[in-house]
C-alpha cells in the first residue's frame, strides 16, 4: 500500500512539474529607438528594437504566456503585431493600430500579454504603423510543449532566415511622400537575409549572412518573408528543401528546389547537407506578378559553407526563376497540403454560415484640395469599399464599450457591382476605378463558419495579393486563375487535406477559396500584407460577437491600454 502511494505521489509530482513547465511565463523588453547603421555606401538612422536588425528572436513553447514590455523611445507612434498568433480572448494584444488599440506614443510604454494556444512553428512580430515594419520586426518561434515532438525527424539545428527590404532613406518619409503626392512609394534598393544585403550590392562585400554546415546533418530553416512590398523566390544552390510547415501549420512533406513566399508568410524547410564539402549561395529575388509595374529587381544572397570548405572556394550560385514566373509560384503555393492527424490539425468545417465573394485590387481617389498631390491618388478597395481607419477610438474599444459611429456593419458580402473581374477593359470605365471610402465591417456570430472567396481584379492591372487575416487561420480549399466559377470551381475544393494559413497569396488575375471558424470574439482585421496597399484601403474587418459563456467573452481592456 505504501509503495503504491509512493509511486502515485511521484506520478503526481511529475505531472505537476510537467504542467508547470508547460505554463511558463516568457518575458521580454523591447526598446524601440533610433539606430545608426552603415549599409550600401550610406550612413542613416533607422528605427529598431534593442539596437538590432532584425530585432530579438522570441522563443516559446506552446502553452506559454508571453509578456513583452514595449518602450517607445522612437519619434513615431508605434504598435506591435504578433503576426499569426490567435490571441484567444486576448484581442487587446493583437496590435494593429486603431483596430485593436491606439498606438503607443513616443515616450510611452505598453505591455503585450497573451498565451500561445494550439500553435507550433514559425510566426513573427512586426510594427503595425506606417512603413516602420521595414526595420521593426523579428522571429517568433513556437516549439512543442514539453513531452511533445515535431512530426518529422529532429533537426541538428534550427536557423531563422528573415528576408527583408532595404531603403537608403527614412522609410517613414517614403510613405509620407507617397501620401502627399498620390504616387506609389519609392522602391526599396535591396533585399536582405537576416539584415544583411549580400555581396551583389555596392559597399556590401562584407555584409553577407553566412551559415556553417556540418556534412550529413539536417537543419530546419525557418524562413520568414518580412519584406514590405515584394513576394520572393528563395533557393539554395544544388540543395533540395523539404517543406514541413507554413504559417505555423504542419504540412505533408513537400520536396522542392525553390520556395516562394509572400510578405507575411513563413515556410519551414528541412535542409540536409548532402552535397560535397564546399560553399553554396542561398539567394532571394522578387516574384513580381504585375505587368508593367516597377519593382526592386535586385538579388540578395548569403553563403552556406560546409565545415572544412576552403575559404578561397567560390560559392555556387543557384539559378533563380524569372521575376514573372507565375507558373513556378503557383505550383509551389497550390501543391502544399495539410498534415492530417498531425499536431493541431483541424478538419474543414463543412457547414458554411456566412459566404462571401470579395474582390480585391487597386483603384484611384481624387486628390484633396489645396495639397501638393498631382492626382488622382492611388487607392485600393475590397468589394468597392476603400477602408478608412478610425482616428479617435480603436474599433475593438468601440465593440467592447458599444460606441456607435466608429464603424458600420454593412460591408457587402459580394461585389456591389458585378463585372468581368479579370478583364482589363474595365479600366475604360472610369467611374469603376474610384471606390467610396468607409469603415465597413462584417459582423458574425461566435463559432460561425465563414467562407471567403477572394477574387483579384484587373483594375489598374492584375497582381498577386497576399491577404492576411488576424486572429485565425483559414483552410485554403482551392485557388486558380480567371474569374471564380461556382459551377466548375467548386469541384476543385479540397476538403480532405487542404493547407492552412494566416496569409494567402491570391493568384495574379485569379481567386482563392478560404474558410475559417469565428471562434474568438473581438475585432479582427483582414488586409493585404503589401504595405503600400494597406494605407490605400485594401482592408476590412470581422466583428465576432461574444459567445454564450464567460470563457467565450472578450475580457475588459488592460488598464494600461494606450489612449488616442
Amino acid at each position: 500500500m505504501e509503495r503504491h502511494f509512493f509511486f502515485s505521489a511521484c506520478a503526481l509530482l511529475l505531472l505537476a512539474a510537467s504542467t508547470a513547465s508547460a505554463a511558463r511565463i516568457v518575458e521580454h523588453k523591447f526598446y524601440v529607438q533610433n539606430l545608426t547603421v552603415n549599409k550600401l555606401c550610406n550612413t542613416q538612422i533607422i528605427t529598431a528594437v534593442n539596437g538590432r536588425l532584425p530585432g530579438p528572436t522570441i522563443r516559446v513553447q506552446e502553452g506559454d504566456t508571453l509578456l513583452v514590455h514595449v518602450f517607445n523611445k522612437s519619434p513615431y507612434n508605434l504598435s506591435i503585431h504578433w503576426h499569426g498568433v490567435f490571441q484567444r480572448l486576448s484581442g487587446w494584444a493583437d496590435g494593429p493600430s486603431m483596430i485593436t488599440q491606439c498606438p503607443i506614443r513616443p515616450g510611452c510604454k505598453y505591455i503585450y500579454k497573451f498565451t500561445i494556444i494550439d500553435q507550433e512553428g514559425t510566426l513573427w512580430w512586426h510594427a503595425h504603423v506606417s512603413f516602420l515594419r521595414a526595420t521593426v520586426y523579428g522571429a517568433l518561434i513556437i516549439r512543442p510543449r514539453g513531452g511533445h515532438s515535431y512530426p518529422f525527424p529532429m533537426p541538428y539545428k534550427e536557423v531563422p532566415i528573415l528576408l527583408g527590404e532595404w531603403w537608403n532613406t527614412n522609410v517613414f518619409d517614403v510613405e509620407k511622400l507617397a501620401a502627399a503626392t498620390g504616387a506609389a512609394p519609392n522602391l526599396s534598393i535591396a533585399y536582405t537575409i537576416n539584415g544583411w544585403p549580400g555581396d551583389l550590392y555596392p559597399c556590401s562585400e562584407n555584409q553577407m549572412y553566412k551559415l556553417k554546415l556540418l556534412q550529413g546533418r539536417t537543419y530546419l530553416l525557418r524562413i520568414i518573408n518580412a519584406a514590405l512590398n515584394h513576394e520572393l523566390f528563395f533557393k539554395i544552390a544544388n540543395h533540395k528543401l523539404t517543406v514541413v510547415s507554413i504559417d505555423a501549420r504542419y504540412t505533408q512533406p513537400y520536396v522542392t528546389n525553390v520556395v516562394v513566399t509572400a510578405p507575411g508568410q513563413t515556410v519551414d524547410v528541412l535542409l540536409t547537407a548532402d552535397q560535397p564539402v564546399g560553399s553554396y549561395y542561398m539567394a532571394a529575388t522578387a516574384y513580381a506578378s504585375a505587368d508593367g509595374v516597377l519593382f526592386d529587381n535586385t538579388t540578395t544572397r548569403g553563403v552556406l559553407a560546409y565545415d572544412g570548405a576552403p575559404s578561397s572556394t567560390t560559392p555556387l550560385m543557384p539559378v533563380l526563376p524569372d521575376f514573372n514566373d507565375t507558373p513556378t509560384a503557383h505550383k509551389f503555393y497550390s501543391n502544399l497540403t495539410g498534415l492530417v492527424g498531425g499536431p493541431h490539425w483541424e478538419p474543414v468545417p463543412l457547414k458554411v454560415d456566412h459566404e462571401m465573394l470579395v474582390t480585391i485590387g487597386l483603384g484611384l481617389e481624387p486628390c484633396p484640395a489645396n495639397t501638393s498631390c498631382k492626382g488622382p491618388k492611388l487607392s485600393a478597395s475590397m468589394n468597392n469599399v476603400s477602408f478608412v481607419r478610425p482616428t479617435s477610438l480603436s474599433m475593438l474599444q468601440a465593440f467592447f464599450f458599444n460606441v456607435d459611429g466608429v464603424y458600420t456593419t454593412d460591408f457587402p458580402a459580394k461585389p456591389t457591382i458585378e463585372f468581368d473581374y479579370t478583364n482589363a477593359s474595365i479600366n475604360n470605365n472610369i467611374p469603376m476605378l474610384f471606390a467610396p471610402k468607409g469603415t465597413k465591417v462584417t459582423k458574425v456570430k461566435f463559432n460561425s463558419t465563414v467562407e471567403i472567396i477572394f477574387q483579384n481584379t484587373a483594375i489598374l492591372g492584375v497582381e498577386n495579393h497576399p491577404m492576411h487575416l488576424h486572429g485565425f487561420d483559414f483552410h485554403v480549399l482551392a485557388q486558380g486563375f480567371g474569374n471564380y466559377n461556382p459551377a466548375t470551381d467548386r469541384k476543385k475544393h479540397n476538403f480532405i487535406n487542404p493547407q492552412m494559413r494566416n496569409t494567402i497569396a491570391v493568384p495574379a488575375g485569379g481567386w482563392a477559396v478560404t474558410r475559417f471558424t469565428a471562434n474568438n470574439p473581438g475585432v479582427w482585421v483582414l488586409h493585404c500584407h503589401l504595405d503600400m496597399h494597406l494605407p490605400l484601403g485594401l482592408a476590412t474587418a470581422f466583428v465576432v460577437e461574444n459567445g454564450p459563456t464567460p470563457e467565450t467573452t472578450l475580457p475588459p481592456p488592460p488598464v494600461d491600454l494606450p489612449q488616442c
